[in-house]
């Protein structure tokens, strides 16, 4: 996919829909207003839009608990996604369930679970299946650090290796599984060289770089579609909060959360913009603007949506075939 100004502005503007939702989402939860867990994306927009700007429709993505951007970008209309958080009727999950376990089959939106790491042989047979059919879509798994340590990667890659899948996994390398420093739950510095293994592409990038994460996730995309199998794509970034919003973050010096915040995504990106002569100040704060209201629109509608119906329990449970 060519990328153009127009694509760099709009990525740029999906960054900051990113931010912004995951901040009004913090105070929402401070307020009691939202259902279930939240675990914050903050710090991690790049991988977000790096990976899912331009995909197809028929192409598919599975994201892990962390992220709403990713749902937005694939076609999840903001309403609905705001609306399930808040537990309504009309939103992701129908009030039933977080809005981040939620699927949507029209957008190419693939159902999360809830265990760590097993949803990944899920997005490998929604691959399978594509290739059985002889497609040229393409689907793409994102987990965590912790995750690739499971049984389910290691399985999941191999059969994707062996039978040249057409499936991108995207590693959101974040340096912490929950508490856990990546280094000491792995003898590897990079996660990526593990897809020499299963005999396909492995390839580290700077996940605060969007323009990096694109180029990397391009490149395989390209090679999925032409039958040319898996990649194994590894971002390394940084989450600024805590592993949910009940995680008080103890385990981690501060010393090291604000150098990481030095490297804002967002911020490097819109200084690329700028060079560019593609931005400027009113052009950003209009950006910002619109983006605050398009979520507070959302807000909105989300709190004047009805809540589920007990009998609402048994929808979706049996396949009418009638």
């Amino acid at each position: 996919m060519e990328i153009m100004d127009q694509d760099l502005l709009a990525m740029y503007r999906w960054m900051v829909l990113d931010r912004v939702f995951e901040e009004r989402t913090f105070e929402l939860l401070k307020l009691g207003k939202l259902i279930g867990f939240h675990h914050p994306n903050i710090g991690q927009e790049a991988v977000d839009v790096g990976t899912c700007y331009g995909l197809r429709k028929d192409d598919t993505i599975m994201p892990t608990h962390r992220g709403k951007g990713k749902y937005l970008l694939k076609g999840v209309d903001i309403k609905v996604m705001m609306a399930g958080m808040f537990g309504r009727r009309n939103g992701s999950g129908k009030g039933r369930g977080p809005a981040s376990h939620s699927g949507d089959n029209s957008v190419g939106l693939l159902a999360g679970t809830g265990v760590i790491g097993s949803g990944i042989p899920i997005s490998t047979g929604a691959a399978l299946a594509m290739k059985l059919q002889k497609k040229d879509s393409v689907a793409l798994h994102f987990f965590g650090d912790g995750a690739s340590n499971r049984g389910d990667f290691h399985e999941a890659l191999n059969l994707a290796g062996v039978m040249k899948l057409p499936i991108v996994y995207v590693c959101d390398n974040n340096c912490y599984a929950i508490s856990v420093p990546a280094s000491c739950a792995m003898a590897i510095e990079d996660i990526a060289i593990r897809a020499v293994s299963y005999g396909f592409p492995g390839v580290t990038v700077d996940g605060n770089d969007v323009m990096a994460v694109y180029e990397a996730t391009q490149n395989a995309i390209t090679r999925a579609r032409k039958g040319e199998g898996p990649t194994l794509i590894e971002c390394k970034t940084y989450r600024w909060m805590g592993h949910s919003i009940n995680d008080p973050d103890l385990y981690r010096p501060p010393h090291e959360i604000a150098a990481w915040k030095e490297k804002c995504p967002i911020k490097r990106f819109e200084r690329y913009l700028r060079e560019k002569e593609l931005l400027d100040e009113g052009k950003v704060k209009e950006i910002y603007r619109n983006v605050n209201e398009e979520i507070e629109e959302a807000i909105r509608f989300a709190e004047a949506s009805p809540f589920p119906l007990p009998e609402d329990t048994l929808l979706d449970v049996y396949a009418d075939y009638e």
